[in-house]
């Protein structure tokens, strides 16, 4: 079944750039001038992935991924002229599973994307293992939700990929390349902020639990649990 993308820029040559390389890599692609008509068509109609640019007219393209999060997990790509370290956060952390500063390649956008779509799909084909736990969670990789002590915690498809990779090698410490490697699925360098990005947005969310990602300095990450939880 083909993808199907929504994108949102307000600049037209952007926008008519990116629906085009993502058409000619074979993605039903709709392109809107604004965020509101994307989410207008979202609520009747939900996508596979959503393209944000940041700045437009109306709302704005965080405020319209935090919009979208509220209701789904579809993966968000953020695009925007805007490279501080905060914006990369705000980003992020308001639910953007990747952040992508303008001028950009349209061939890297087609290869994030092709990235995130990869990775979905091989978590998906997972039947060795169909439930994962460490501590109190519990993720199912069948119907992909994730559980601490029965309670649910929503996590995007890049937050689950994480923590899926990281149950499968709780007993050992993984480093930023294998990260990049094996859940981005990218096998080019990369800037590696959008991982430090996701685990500071995850490790809000794991508050509620026992478990916890510590970082491992100069190296990478590693699972580790609190009894006193």
């Amino acid at each position: 079944m083909e993808k199907t993308i929504y994108i949102a820029d307000d600049e037209k040559n952007i926008r008519e750039l990116i629906f085009g390389f993502l058409s000619n890599e074979g993605y039903l692609v709709t392109a809107f001038e604004n965020a509101d008509d994307l989410l207008a068509r979202f609520l009747e109609n939900p996508c596979d992935m959503v393209i944000l640019d940041i700045m437009m007219n109306g709302t704005d393209g965080l405020s319209a991924c935090t919009r979208i999060r509220q209701m789904h997990n579809v993966p968000i790509i953020i695009v925007s002229a805007r490279d501080s370290e905060l914006d990369r956060i705000t980003g992020i952390s308001l639910g953007g599973d990747d952040y992508l500063v303008k001028p950009f390649s349209p061939l890297e956008l087609v290869a994030r994307v092709k990235a995130i779509f990869r990775r979905m799909e091989l978590d998906s084909e997972k039947k060795k293992t169909p439930v994962l736990s460490y501590g109190n969670i519990i993720l199912n990789l069948n119907t992909r939700e994730t559980l601490a002590d029965g309670k649910t915690i929503d996590l995007t498809p890049t937050e689950f990929a994480l923590m899926v990779y990281l149950f499968e090698n709780q007993e050992r410490a993984v480093s930023r390349e294998e990260l990049l490697k094996n859940v981005w699925k990218f096998d080019f360098e990369v800037d590696t902020r959008a991982i430090d990005d996701v685990l500071k947005r995850l490790r809000k969310k794991l508050t509620s639990s026992n478990v916890k990602i510590e970082s491992i300095w100069g190296f990478g990450f590693k699972l580790a649990y609190e009894d006193n939880r």
